[in-house]
Order: C-alpha cells, then structure tokens, then sequence
C-alpha cells in the first residue's frame, strides 16, 4: 500500500505508466469522471479551472470510472475521444480504474483513506468526486460530486 501519494504509479489515456512524482509540488485535483453522467458537464468547469490556474501550479487528474450506473463504458480511445470532442479536455486524464471494491486503485486507496466521506465512510458515492491535494502531497479535503468545480476555485487558489 502506498504511504505518499507520490509513490503511486498510474496508467495515462494513451495506455502509458506514469508516476505521480511528476506532480510533485503542485496543487492536484483529482476527479473521478464519466461519459454519461448527470455530471458530464462538469468537464467544462474543470476545464475552465485548469486553463485558470495551470500556469500557477494546479494540475487536474481525471480517472474514468464504469463502477457507477455503467456511466463509462467506452474504451480508453472512446473517452479519450469524448473528452477532446465535447469539452475540449487538455488536462490529463488516465486510464479507466476502480474505486471501490476489491480492484480499487492504489491511488485511490490513498485519497480514500486520507480524506473519509461523510460520516467516516470511505467508499466513492457517484462520477465527480473530487480529491484536492496540496503542494506536499497532502489530501486536504473530500468534495461531493455535487460540488462544482468552479466553486473551489478559492480554496486551490489558497494552496497555490
């Protein structure tokens, strides 16, 4: 099980390994998402904050999951696809993963266990569940898929 965020590996979109060591000392937001969620639309606010505050030190991660209401069934190239073709995604979005059960990523086994949902539990209720991260590698704070994404512009400014 990985102790620092740092350590955890992760496949891209494009089917590469990457290392989230190469965010270090930045802001990272990281976002469950989905194709054909009630909360798609969203891509356009994360878009929004990420033109908005990359170039100040906010990276966005988006991981694809199928786990809620088969949302994401497409392959990596189809989300890739979608993403590019309705939203205009630049930020970086990685293969497709889990994040609950016994396939859970180990990423997400981290934010999970560093940020607790409402009431202490720790599963992933829905698409969009946000993670913020600081500088340090810290989980700083479990956001609800209801929260839009422009609304913790403030909050990651702070970290910045």
């Amino acid at each position: 099980m990985a102790q620092s965020i740092y350590d955890v590996q992760v496949t891209d979109i494009q089917g590469k390994q990457q290392s989230i060591a190469q965010y270090q000392g930045k802001v990272l937001l990281i976002v469950n998402t989905a194709s054909k969620c009630g909360f798609t639309p969203q891509y356009q606010e994360l878009e929004a904050l990420y033109k908005a505050l990359q170039p100040k030190g906010l990276e966005i991660l988006g991981f694809p999951c199928n786990q809620f209401g088969h949302q994401e069934p497409g392959s990596d190239s189809d989300i890739s696809q979608f993403c590019q073709l309705n939203y205009g995604v630049s930020f970086p979005m990685f293969a497709k993963i889990d994040v609950n059960g016994a396939n859970t990523h180990p990423l997400y086994q981290l934010l999970k266990r560093e940020a607790k949902g409402l009431l202490g539990s720790q599963g992933i209720k829905w698409n969009f569940t946000k993670f913020l991260v600081d500088k340090q590698g810290h989980v700083i704070e479990r956001y609800a898929p209801t929260t839009k994404p422009l609304q913790l512009k403030q909050t990651i400014e702070q970290l910045l």
